[in-house]
């Protein structure tokens, strides 16, 4: 009885001090917009945020947390409380990535606001109350819109293309260049962050170098813009410049986790870069091993490194000759 007793007060113990261990993982939160949030993915949807991907280029000591909501503006996030919710579960050291604009320049008084006004006093509120619990904001500018047209095609709801078809897209004429569509919205968080000294990330540079790099054509790949019977998800094609799909969507969530890398050195020891992801909600190139394993096997790379992120899987009957390593991460295992 005695030594049973002992060994209750052992497993006390170390619960208790597995209780009072602190949290030594680190969070980047991701507040923002469509083009960052996560997606439905339902019926096979491909249309993806980077944020979604960003996970994909971090390892197991940062849990990027996603709070980003298609449609929103730094007005409407505010007033929906969907701030409230991040600050409940913001600690010290996470970091705040606040990427809002798409939204604000809109005309709808719950989302619009004014570059060098409003905008500028939402994005501070946030940098403001990040830093009073303890966290480290990161303003970073809007994504561009793929926007090569000589004459821009009017939409005033980025959210309405999802329910457009190629058709709806009109006959653009478009150039070699690339236009912006975000005025001062996009110059409004590099200014805050200079005020407040905050670091900040120039994603509209970013990604309007890598869409004019690409041209006029290839870049229509980032995005969800298909020709009608080109993808059996979009059986009648779609002209979305604005959202992502899987590959956009990772291309972009890469280039920004360097970007923070340069920005922020201490991230740097925990960058990674798996060949292909794979992940059941949504946040890898495949939801199906299988199918990132047959992917990994048609490439021509010498050696493939699959990282998996979380869940239970089958393991994969690989060839003998086969180059493949597996990552488990986030609690994946084999069965």
């Amino acid at each position: 009885m005695r030594h049973l007793k002992r060994i209750i007060l052992l497993i006390c113990v170390i619960c208790g001090f597995m209780a009072a261990t602190p949290d030594k993982t680190t969070t980047i939160f991701i507040i923002g917009d469509s083009t960052a949030a996560n997606k439905d993915l339902s019926k096979g949807k491909l249309e993806r945020g980077w944020g979604m991907a960003l996970q994909c280029f971090f390892d197991d000591n940062i849990l990027v947390d996603n709070h980003a909501v298609n449609g929103r503006s730094s007005l409407s996030f505010l007033n929906e409380g969907r701030w409230d919710k991040v600050l409940e579960r913001l600690k010290p050291g996470d970091y705040v990535i606040i990427q809002f604009g798409h939204n604000d320049e809109k005309a709808p008084k719950d989302r619009h606001t004014d570059p060098g006004s409003t905008f500028d006093y939402n994005l501070a509120k946030y940098v403001r109350e990040t830093r009073e619990h303890g966290g480290i904001p990161v303003l970073m500018s809007c994504v561009v819109r793929r926007n090569f047209a000589k004459v821009t095609h009017k939409n005033d709801d980025d959210e309405k293309l999802r329910n457009t078809t190629f058709a709806d897209g009109g006959l653009l004429v478009e150039g070699d260049s690339l236009v912006d569509t975000h005025g001062l919205y996009r110059i409004a968080p590099r200014d805050v962050a200079e005020r407040m000294n905050c670091h900040f990330i120039d994603a509209n540079q970013i990604t309007h170098d890598l869409e004019q790099g690409l041209g006029t054509e290839a870049s229509k790949k980032l995005h969800m813009w298909y020709l009608p019977d080109t993808e059996p998800t979009e059986p009648k094609g779609k002209q979305d410049n604005t959202h992502y799909n899987i590959y956009g969507a990772h291309v972009v969530a890469r280039l920004l986790a360097d970007a923070l890398c340069e920005e922020i050195p201490v991230l740097k020891a925990y960058r990674t870069d798996a060949n292909i992801t794979v992940d059941r909600l949504g946040r890898g190139e495949y939801m199906n091993l299988d199918d990132a394993v047959a992917a990994a096997l048609a490439s021509s790379k010498a050696e493939t490194t699959i990282q998996i992120l979380g869940g239970e899987w089958e393991r994969p009957q690989l060839p003998k000759k086969s180059r493949i390593r597996f990552i488990l991460r986030q609690g994946a295992t084999f069965k």
